[in-house]
């Protein structure tokens, strides 16, 4: 770890010394991010080689989980992170806030009927998501007015990770709360179905964290310009 560190520190001095050079034209070194299973599966992953290819010094460590990392323990250079922020002492750069539907298998409302109004929620089951960091289990939320309604919602099954969340829900164990891109293929097909359009949740901001020791970083600036575009190309548009 001390190893890492240190060729980390070197790059970086390196590149402070050369980006007063004129002939500093492209960024270099390496770049430990830490991105949702998701987003980094479906979005960046595929996208990365046109990236490198961009820019052929940079070299990616590619994290993916939906466990909110320390940035400093795991010596993470930036981490992309959707919904609220606990992290002090670091710098957010806010991409956008992604929508939030509900949706149910058609299996599950065969069983258990479509449901209206909120008010029809407590006869219902969810499978309920647990944080991977907390283990808190969400409730069930939609905005009303200006304000934020919530109420816990029964449920057998209890998940850690949105692969299992939406898995779950094609399975027919309940409703589940999930950003709209999460599920939009399933959608499609017709292995989901939107429930409570007009109940939804509050939309679920999408922000990219580092240390502030980085933030001039020329290699990072590059990356964080480049995922801001992508992300806003396929989950914002």
């Amino acid at each position: 770890m001390f190893y890492e560190r240190c060729l980390r520190l070197v790059s970086d001095v390196e590149e402070t010394e050369t980006s007063f050079r004129e002939s500093a034209k492209s960024p270099a070194g390496k770049l430990r991010i830490d991105v949702p299973g998701h987003i980094g599966r479906l979005v960046i992953a595929p996208a990365l080689p046109k990236f490198l290819n961009q820019y052929p010094k940079i070299d990616i460590d590619l994290g993916v989980t939906d466990r909110a990392v320390d940035l400093v323990e795991d010596s993470v250079d930036c981490a992309l992170r959707v919904g609220p922020l606990r992290d002090s002492g670091l710098i957010g750069r806010f991409i956008g806030d992604l929508t939030l539907i509900n949706v149910a298998s058609p299996s599950y409302l065969e069983r258990h009927g479509m449901p209206r109004t909120t008010g029809d929620l407590p006869r219902h089951f969810a499978v309920n998501y647990a944080s991977p960091s907390s283990g808190r289990v969400a409730a069930w939320e939609w905005v009303e007015g200006r304000n934020v309604r919530a109420i816990p919602m029964q449920g057998r099954v209890t998940v850690n990770s949105a692969e299992a969340y939406i898995a779950c829900c094609l399975a027919g164990l309940g409703l589940i709360q999930i950003p709209a891109y999460d599920v939009k293929c399933h959608l499609d097909a017709g292995d989901l179905m939107e429930v409570l359009p007009d109940h939804r949740g509050a939309p679920m901001a999408m922000t990219l964290l580092y240390a502030h020791r980085l933030q001039f970083s020329r290699r990072l600036q590059v990356f964080a310009d480049w995922l801001e575009a992508l992300l806003r190309q396929q989950l914002l548009s």
